[in-house]
């Protein structure tokens, strides 16, 4: 009952997606099918991966959640890491990304933190164009306990060592910020990778996609390192970023945010895009992944 009326709630909404800015290539509201039209470059790199995929589904109360799971090539055992999905929902630019982590030899588990929410039980791809105002409209208590149903899941796997890391693209960034920083974070979190999204104390991008809402999330101390990954052509989440800078120091907490010159919002999405006109969004990417790897296999000491 409870999870129809969330979803009955969320559909009844008309505020606007706020989360995050849609980067060059994703201007205002598209369905899925749009969006995966405009991903094909990733269909057809997932498609030649190698690496072995599943669909998975569990259950989270009256919802039934679901996720691709990605396996290395590799036998070793590691932390598994979740890969969060942008605004819009779980796309193939997300499941490409979290391909490419699992060739770094990590399990990657990508869920859909839309899963049941739309008005026949389905999740992003059931949407049509309201995923990013279902997503903005998400109870931050809901995302972190879908997160750690995906945690206890991917931590009961042969491959894992017993820890796991959030990797958050744009909206996701921010949930896994406000997650790491908030009561109800699994101990087992090793590491936490913020890529373009603002993070406590602000919670978002400002209703007109111009600045900062003032910082409402409060910050306090915690053990796990933050990473962040911000493209200095993201206007809005960079004047977000020196009050995060801040309330972390304050709370003696590890925050270690990285600027990427040149580079556009949503950087791991368009920069793998051939028909993307800014070649600095793929050195950034590239220069994300090579840290992203090295940081990863730091958690696997």
């Amino acid at each position: 009952m409870k999870s129809r009326m969330l979803r009955a709630g969320l559909m009844a909404l008309a505020m606007p997606a706020l989360a995050q800015q849609p980067g060059p290539q994703q201007r205002g509201p598209q369905s899925y099918e749009q969006q995966q039209h405009n991903q094909a470059w990733a269909t057809r790199k997932i498609a030649l991966s190698p690496l072995r995929k599943e669909w998975v589904t569990i259950r989270r109360g009256n919802r039934t959640l679901r996720a691709m799971i990605t396996y290395p090539a590799n036998a070793r055992k590691g932390p598994v890491v979740l890969v969060g999905h942008e605004v819009f929902g779980l796309t193939d630019s997300t499941l490409n990304t979290a391909v490419e982590i699992a060739a770094m030899g990590y399990v990657t588990i990508a869920p859909d933190y839309l899963s049941a929410y739309a008005p026949d039980g389905g999740g992003t791809s059931s949407m049509g164009t309201q995923a990013g105002e279902i997503t903005t409209a998400l109870d931050d208590a809901e995302v972190d306990a879908d997160i750690n149903a995906w945690a206890d899941y991917g931590l009961k796997l042969g491959r894992s060592n017993g820890a796991f890391a959030i990797v958050g693209l744009s909206w996701s960034g921010g949930a896994a910020f406000r997650y790491v920083a908030g009561p109800h974070v699994n101990p087992a979190l090793k590491g936490v990778f913020v890529f373009y999204d603002v993070g406590p104390p602000t919670t978002r991008q400002g209703q007109y996609h111009s600045t900062p809402e003032p910082g409402t999330f409060p910050v306090k101390h915690f053990a796990v390192p933050v990473y962040g990954f911000y493209p200095d052509q993201d206007t809005r989440v960079m004047k977000a970023l020196p009050a995060t800078i801040e309330a972390m120091r304050r709370a003696g907490n590890r925050f270690y945010p990285e600027i990427y010159k040149g580079a556009d919002h949503a950087y791991m999405r368009v920069g793998e895009d051939p028909a993307d006109p800014n070649p600095a969004n793929i050195d950034a990417v590239r220069a994300s992944l090579a840290r992203l790897g090295r940081l990863l296999d730091q958690l696997s000491i």
